[in-house]
């Protein structure tokens, strides 16, 4: 039976959480412009919905990714996925079109997907607590109730 490299199955991890970061910045891309008009009677509101739960799904990946590896790796790599994708879906195609324009929205949700997702990769990775009862060994000796000192 031949044993695979521990660095292996990290590679591998590592290259499908930046396959997911990918995924979550083309998706992201499209979904922030979601948006609901609320009428109120002084006036709209306007609730980006979208970026919100865009910007949500990024933070709380990038923390879980983390967490799976039990290394920040985990989480810059979904990090590095989503700016790779989004950069790329903010850029002009050859028709012209755009993903991200340079709207307030837009700029919102590229500036607090940099700044929360680099802050979530770069919070501290804390050790996995063990849900494992250690089962108190006692003495079958018995105790006694009077202190004998053998020096008195």
């Amino acid at each position: 039976m031949t044993r695979r490299a521990p660095g292996r199955l990290v590679f591998v991890r590592i290259a499908g959480l930046i396959a997911l970061g990918l995924v979550i910045g083309l998706l992201g891309s499209f979904v922030q412009a979601d948006r609901s008009i609320l009428p109120l009677p002084w006036g709209q509101v306007v609730l980006p919905w979208g970026m919100i739960l865009a910007v949500v799904t990024l933070v709380l990946v990038i923390r879980g990714a983390a967490w799976l590896i039990a290394s920040r790796a985990g989480g810059w790599a979904v990090f590095v996925g989503w700016l790779a994708s989004t950069v790329v879906m903010s850029a002009e195609s050859p028709s012209g079109d755009l993903a991200l324009s340079g709207g307030g929205r837009q700029m919102t949700y590229l500036l607090g997907g940099v700044i929360l997702g680099a802050a979530a990769a770069t919070f501290p990775v804390f050790a996995r607590s063990s849900h494992t009862i250690k089962a108190k060994i006692t003495t079958s000796e018995p105790t006694s109730t009077t202190s004998e000192d053998p020096h008195h």
